[in-house]
């Protein structure tokens, strides 16, 4: 056997980064906490959650993409960092085809709209008519340039015809928190971080995302059935480690990841979200986020949209 045969057989030895490219409090960070203890439990390793926020995730993309190839360094990938900010910005430092070698595809949810419980505005209408009424007066938040819920509401503007100032913040906890403080007209953000605020009745939400309404959400609209023909946008949950990790590796984490995620435990906190589980292989991802960087590079050039 040869060495690194060898080291890729005796791993791991020593507890796993499991990097979190947004501020706590986010859909990334939740799963990561989530899935952490169970991964931990299961390999006989500490999987130490770490977040690196800024620059819509690239920052801690960049980390990880730059760590040694042992299997001791893993990603929480998104839509954002291994797919849109690739197609969005030209000097991005890693090169999202190639520095990773993937794990696999946690899960899809939808984005939703949401308003403040105080806001005046009840429908999707009701803001849609608003904003074409008061050009840039409105405000919506995300978690970052380059984040799912930037380009959606890019792509919203740009279908509903409408002119609403974008907010990036660092991550979709400070985010929320402005949405809810009134500091922001509305937020568009995934349903994995809103649901509890929408539950509670501190957001109102106004519309979901995607294509269909969302399982367990099912008297939320579409953006779509709200008069945006066309628009459906879902965000979506990766695992990467460094490009040169172990096959080996990547595949026992990946079968690790599978057996966490069909857990009852999380099956239920999945749901309670609004998250649709994956699962995909390292094969199969590496295959999905080839398409999805295609999709967004397409929509970046006829959009003509630039980092804010």
């Amino acid at each position: 056997m040869s060495a690194p045969a060898a080291r890729a057989a005796a791993w791991p030895t020593k507890p796993i980064r499991y990097l979190v490219p947004f501020a706590a409090g986010g859909t990334t960070d939740i799963l990561a906490r989530l899935l952490a203890p169970k991964l931990g439990a299961s390999l006989g390793q500490t999987f130490v959650v770490e977040n690196r926020a800024g620059a819509g995730g690239v920052m801690g993309a960049d980390a990880v993409a730059k760590s040694p190839a042992d299997g001791y360094t893993i990603l929480g990938g998104t839509i954002s960092t291994q797919a849109i900010n690739p197609a969005l910005q030209s000097r991005i430092p890693y090169d999202a085809a190639k520095d990773f070698a993937p794990i696999t595809l946690i899960g899809s949810t939808p984005n939703v709209v949401i308003v403040p419980a105080s806001s005046p505005f009840r429908t999707m209408q009701d803001l849609l008519a608003h904003a074409r009424a008061n050009p840039g007066k409105l405000t919506h938040s995300s978690a970052g340039v380059g984040t799912s819920q930037h380009m959606g509401g890019e792509l919203l503007k740009q279908l509903a015809k409408v002119f609403i100032v974008h907010i990036p913040y660092r991550g979709s906890g400070p985010a929320i928190q402005d949405v809810m403080g009134g500091q922001v007209s509305m937020g568009i953000d995934t349903l994995v971080v809103a649901a509890p605020h929408i539950k509670a009745g501190t957001l109102r939400a106004l519309a979901v995302t995607t294509g269909r309404r969302a399982k367990g959400f099912e008297s939320i609209p579409t953006v779509a059935e709200s008069g945006v023909a066309g628009y459906d946008v879902a965000s979506w949950q990766s695992v990467h480690a460094p490009a040169g990790t172990p096959p080996e590796v990547t595949q026992r984490l990946a079968a690790e990841f599978a057996k966490a995620m069909k857990e009852p435990d999380v099956l239920a906190r999945f749901a309670a979200i609004g998250l649709e589980p994956s699962g995909m292989s390292p094969q199969e991802l590496g295959a999905f986020e080839a398409r999805e960087r295609a999709k967004w590079l397409k929509v970046v050039k006829e959009g003509g949209i630039k980092p804010d």
